[in-house]
């Protein structure tokens, strides 16, 4: 395993060259296999899970997806808190940030980016408690790529640029992560899903998150630092299939339920119209067999 992991680190040196030292020896960022593993073993538990539970009664989770959600409703508003104050902290330029001209901040942002780095681990448990839940439909595959995706990409941001340009797609997705972690801890007690109302903005919060990421990483290529360029264009890429597959789901969830919604409503009232007119017809029928009778 140690010659694997040498290997696999001297090609990894080689193709994106030195890393950064300041993370050196840190939980799981040494080496990239045990995050692989990780990725590999959530991928099989999606395959495999739905399937062990197919003749299985699903599990409540009420108490613990109420403190899980609630944790990571914690987790998510530290993280945003430290990353808003270390930015400022730092002088950090908004157009284009190196990862070596913040001095202390610098450090404050690569711990706190390393939790940001660690939550994406912790995350996976969303789609075990679906899985357990026997919520299928919502183990989509902008779920799965979403999440084994960021696990990978946030292991390698910390090992090459752990601070600088790569603070602003965290702190966004930070700030969203409060928001819907708060909503799924809610929606796990019934007395409260009447007064849940945001979910559709989460979504769309999410949408604007990747936009304004492509906005501020491009930035960082019109007017480039010493921040490698390779990283903004493959954020920008990433950014761009992230809002491919939200904007599907978007359209999927609330635009074609929207739609469905509104025919119901229209042949309900045309029934009801048409019923009506029935009923009229037949009166008017009732009364001029009246009528006849009565000549």
């Amino acid at each position: 395993m140690e010659s694997l992991d040498q290997t696999i680190n001297s090609y990894l040196d080689v193709w994106l060259g030195p890393r950064d030292p300041r993370v050196k020896g840190w939980f799981l960022l040494d080496n990239y296999i045990p995050t692989f593993i990780f990725s590999v073993l959530y991928l099989l538990i999606v395959w495999i899970g739905p399937k062990y539970m197919q003749n299985k009664q699903p599990f409540s989770c009420r108490g613990i997806l109420v403190v899980y959600n609630v944790g990571l409703t914690l987790l998510s508003l530290y993280m945003f808190y430290e990353l808003v104050t270390g930015v400022w902290e730092g002088g950090y330029n908004f157009f284009c940030q190196d990862t070596h001209s913040g001095g202390e901040a610098d450090m404050k942002i690569v711990r706190v980016l390393w939790w940001y780095y660690f939550s994406k681990l912790i995350e996976f448990m969303d789609t075990f408690f679906f899985i357990l839940r026997k919520n299928h439909y919502q183990i989509t595959v902008l779920h799965v790529y979403h999440h084994a995706s960021m696990l990978n990409i946030w292991w390698f941001v910390m090992n090459w640029v752990p601070c600088g340009h790569s603070y602003f797609g965290a702190t966004l997705n930070s700030f969203i992560h409060v928001l819907m972690y708060s909503y799924y801890g809610l929606s796990a007690i019934p007395a409260m899903r009447p007064y849940l109302w945001w979910k559709k903005y989460i979504t769309q919060g999410q949408l604007i998150q990747f936009v304004l990421t492509i906005f501020q990483t491009s930035c960082g290529v019109v007017w480039p630092c010493a921040f490698p360029m390779g990283w903004l264009y493959f954020q920008i890429s990433y950014m761009i299939s992230l809002i491919i597959l939200f904007t599907n789901f978007y359209i999927q969830t609330y635009k074609k339920k929207a739609s469905s919604r509104r025919k119901e409503y229209q042949n309900g009232s045309t029934a009801t119209v048409n019923g009506y007119t029935n009923s009229f017809s037949s009166l008017e029928n009732n009364v001029k067999q009246r009528k006849q009778r009565k000549d």
